[in-house]
């Protein structure tokens, strides 16, 4: 018997989806260079809103999407590479589902940090380049170029790798409960909350997140 568990809230999922479409514009657009680099600062203030988002929705969201609930214990990563699932593992996120979610954050956020005070020299600027020294906001400058978009890049092609792993080997769909929010699993298990109280909660969460940014933003172009 299967049981139908909501999974990732609808929050989470506009969230999801909305940060694939500016990772691909970022990519896109700091490739292209020149003028697309107006949009690629733009993009980059749309993915600081939304990380902000992420982590205070990863406190107060639903179950599935909090962190307490996908950070996990070395043992229980060893127990599920050795085929020792939870039962949790095979509702949210698993141990190495987890592990790249984090990885994930922790580069985007040292990405549009290192954008914020970059400067190089040519196209683009960013707008708190002016609180940091020059030597400083070059070596931001390389690091956002030459190896903060590589490991981007090569974290977003190993999660589509993972994707692809689970849905051919293990006939798992993972793309599917992102798009629904539900998942069918085996055991019966609590669903996150997804109503209109925490839609509404969500919504102001991401308006702070936004306000923030845009203040983080006027403080640099300010003067």
């Amino acid at each position: 018997m299967a049981y139908r568990v909501r999974v990732w809230d609808l929050p989470t999922r506009v969230f999801h989806w909305l940060l694939v479409a500016c990772v691909a514009g970022l990519i896109a657009t700091g490739y292209t260079g020149g003028a697309a680099m107006e949009w690629h600062a733009r993009l980059g203030y749309c993915v600081l809103t939304l990380l902000l988002f992420r982590i205070a929705w990863g406190f107060v969201g639903g179950r599935w999407t909090r962190f307490a609930n996908f950070l996990y214990h070395p043992r229980s990563v060893l127990a599920y590479l050795r085929g020792q699932s939870h039962p949790d593992h095979l509702i949210g996120h698993n141990p190495l589902g987890a592990g790249s979610v984090y990885a994930m954050l922790l580069v985007l956020l040292a990405q549009v940090g290192t954008g914020l005070v970059a400067d190089d020299e040519i196209a683009f600027t960013g707008p708190l380049n002016r609180f940091v020294s020059s030597a400083r906001g070059l070596a931001a400058t390389w690091y956002h170029k030459e190896i903060g978009q590589r490991l981007l890049i090569a974290l977003v092609l190993l999660h589509l790798a993972a994707i692809a792993y689970y849905a051919v080997k293990k006939k798992q769909n993972l793309v599917g409960p992102m798009i629904r929010g539900d998942k069918e699993v085996a055991t019966p298990a609590t669903s996150s909350r997804d109503d209109a109280v925490s839609r509404v909660g969500a919504a102001v969460v991401l308006a702070v997140a936004a306000g923030i940014v845009t203040w983080v933003v006027r403080l640099g172009t300010a003067g």
